[in-house]
């Protein structure tokens, strides 16, 4: 594979229609499994508010995250404004939050997928993770253009997967499943919450069906009109998970009753198995096309941390290397490195404690993005922008104090992902202090 002078991606390639593909697929794993963990927290309309609270922070940042990257495109994403508005340190430390989110999601993904291939094949352990890395890793080295065409295929049986789940189970909803009975702490034995502190539990696996999503903006130096595709991209990916999340959260538990969602592994193949019988056929097709949901996030987030990599290398923040561009314009240095790491990091088995440490990253991310668009407001009133978020500066504030609840509620849900989360992320700000003294002292 041979290097490039340059340090360009594929101009051109994506269309407004791939971007908001790549969106939904960043998220739709998170449809299969992690979401119904609330129900353990909390009553049904907690869980509702929970999702309802989540997606108008996702849709105030996603507002956000439009005006700035139609303003800067860059592969650098929400964090090269961070850069601008709160200087070097501010910007690494935006990067290095959202590289954690998009580096360690792939390792839970790939355990899921593992545990996806026992049950329906006996396959799982170290070498189903590494072919897995190998393969989609590969398929990237290929050209943005034609991995992401591949990825819009993975996502539509992914999308019809849930779409069959939902109609087949409309016919058995009933208002009466949605009381939850209480199980553990901050759960509530009716349909109205009562307990505050469950809805602030539920967070995290509300966020789990928009999780990702911000990542679209990553793709900016690939599209074909940033000024234009980057808004209607990401503005079209989260109006679809608006929609299909509360259906989600509504439908399955009508139909199967919400304590019992809580407790399900694979939410959309048990309940089809608890009203079509264990050996439904759709509950099978399901169960095998869910493999295809978890697939096409582990996809694209690949292509995520890859662009991500390449331009915090480009700008100086990882080796120079790493921004080493093919002849199929594609930075296989930085798809290639993270993608040995997360592989080592899957090693652990532990996909619930990786997803949770990736959610710390995220909501770290989305409180300085949601500075750094006030900051930007502020101190860049003058900078040219083909997109307006509605709102301005007060939709950011919105979802900055949201932000900063779904923070703290990951603290509650488990604190020792939080814990590992922040180590990682304080080894990370070590090395770039000590990394940019060496550097500027070897100018």
């Amino acid at each position: 594979m041979q290097q490039e002078e340059n340090h360009h991606l594929q101009k051109g390639a994506l269309s407004w229609f791939l971007l908001s593909v790549l969106g939904v697929s960043y998220v739709i794993s998170g449809s299969f499994a992690g979401w119904n963990f609330g129900f353990s927290v909390t009553s049904w309309f907690g869980m509702v508010i929970a999702v309802f609270l989540m997606g108008v922070m996702y849709f105030c940042l996603v507002l956000c995250l439009a005006e700035m990257s139609a303003a800067l495109p860059s592969a650098a994403g929400g964090y090269k404004i961070s850069r601008k508005v709160m200087g070097d340190i501010g910007g690494f430390a935006t990067a290095l939050a959202v590289l954690l989110e998009y580096s360690i999601a792939p390792a839970a993904i790939v355990i899921f997928i593992g545990q996806y291939l026992e049950v329906l094949w006996g396959l799982n352990g170290p070498l189903v993770y590494a072919l897995f890395y190998i393969t989609f890793v590969g398929l990237h080295l290929l050209g943005a253009g034609e991995a992401l065409r591949l990825m819009l295929v993975i996502t539509a049986l992914a999308i019809l997967a849930i779409a069959f789940t939902l109609v087949a189970l409309v016919p058995h909803f009933d208002l009466s499943n949605l009381k939850a009975q209480a199980t553990v702490l901050y759960s509530d034995q009716a349909l109205l919450p009562s307990n505050p502190a469950g809805i602030w539990a539920a967070f995290p696996f509300a966020m789990w069906l928009f999780l990702a999503v911000e990542g679209v903006p990553l793709a900016a130096e690939e599209a074909r009109d940033p000024a234009k595709d980057l808004p209607r991209g990401i503005i079209g990916a989260i109006l679809f998970l608006v929609v299909s999340a509360f259906l989600i959260v509504t439908i399955i538990p009508g139909a199967t009753g919400a304590y019992m969602v809580g407790s399900y592994g694979a939410p959309l193949v048990n309940a089809l198995q608890h009203v079509l019988g264990m050996h439904s056929v759709l509950a099978k097709l399901v169960n095998l096309v869910g493999l295809a949901g978890l697939i096409a996030s582990f996809f694209s987030i690949i292509f995520g941390y890859s662009r991500l990599v390449f331009a915090m290398s480009r700008e100086g923040y990882l080796p120079r290397f790493m921004s080493a561009i093919s002849t199929r314009k594609v930075p296989y240095w930085a798809l290639i490195v993270p993608g040995i790491i997360g592989f080592i990091c899957s090693l652990s088995g532990e996909g619930t404690l990786m997803i949770n440490i990736a959610v710390i990253g995220a909501t770290l991310s989305y409180i300085l993005q949601s500075i750094s668009y006030i900051l930007l407001k502020q101190k860049y009133a003058d900078l040219p922008r083909p997109y307006h978020a509605p709102g301005g500066s007060k939709t950011a504030f919105i979802a900055l104090s949201l932000s900063l609840l779904a923070f703290t509620s990951c603290f509650a849900y488990d604190f020792t992902a939080a814990v590992i989360a922040l180590g990682l992320l304080g080894m990370g700000l070590v090395y770039y202090l000590v990394w940019g003294s060496l550097t500027r002292h070897s100018q």
